[in-house]
């Protein structure tokens, strides 16, 4: 596709609005990410990242402005077809993984496919080979509460992409990790990423991190306050690799 993945114009999000404890989050914030582009979000707690990532995966609304993804108004799009874009073309990686405790490694990767439509088997083979591609393989029947955080939030990542999806939307993936830790799960979901030409937001505090990403977006107050280009390439550093 030519034009941008994700769009958003002009959006403003506040609590409570129209009364006179309206607390603002989001003023007419936008911000365009091109196909294959990986965006880091830097902001301080309570500026509002974790809203701005849940407006574009479509998980809340904006009081106003418009949200365009693969060129879709989703303003005006119905229901149906925002659950659609929800489970086709967007994936979620939050910072506690929201893991299925009850199902393994590889069936919390499989579920999200079978909801879309997916073959059992050509599922289970789509998992195994995201799961190996994370050096999960020997723990894929493991269940969430045996494995550790870093291994759980790479099954995160393996989940997020199972669909296969044009945007990834990634809230503080790595801020439950200690620092090595951190560092070798952001690496691995941003090398997965590039290899499938997929555009990422990753809303992240480390600054050291957003840094591998394409381009740093800064929220504060509200607004995004500056847009740079980071210069990284998304080779692993030698440390990691």
């Amino acid at each position: 596709m030519s034009g941008p993945v994700l769009s958003l114009a002009d959006i403003c999000k506040s609590y409570n609005p129209g009364r006179p404890n309206a607390v603002p989050v989001l003023s007419m914030l936008s911000l365009t990410i091109a196909p294959g582009e990986i965006v880091g979000l830097v902001a301080p707690s309570g500026a509002g990242k974790s809203s701005l990532l849940h407006i574009a995966g479509l998980l809340e609304h904006a009081d106003s402005g418009t949200i365009t993804i693969d060129g879709i108004n989703c303003h005006a799009a119905s229901d149906s077809t925002k659950t659609r874009i929800r489970q086709q073309t967007i994936g979620m990686v939050f910072q506690f993984h929201h893991l299925l405790p009850e199902f393994s490694a590889l069936e919390n990767v499989i579920l999200p496919q079978i909801a879309a439509g997916q073959r059992h088997a050509l599922a289970q083979d789509h998992a195994v080979s995201l799961l190996t591609a994370v050096g999960l393989e020997a723990r894929q029947h493991h269940r969430p509460a045996t494995l550790s955080g870093g291994e759980q939030q790479r099954v995160a990542v393996c989940r997020a992409l199972a669909n296969r999806p044009h945007l990834v939307l990634a809230d503080e993936p790595t801020g439950n990790l200690d620092g090595e830790t951190a560092v070798t799960v952001f690496t691995l979901m941003t090398e997965r990423l590039r290899e499938r030409g997929c555009s990422a937001l990753i809303a992240t505090h480390n600054t050291e991190l957003a840094a591998r990403t394409d381009r740093i977006v800064r929220l504060q107050g509200g607004i995004l306050l500056s847009d740079s280009q980071t210069g990284w390439s998304g080779t692993a550093p030698p440390d990691i690799e």
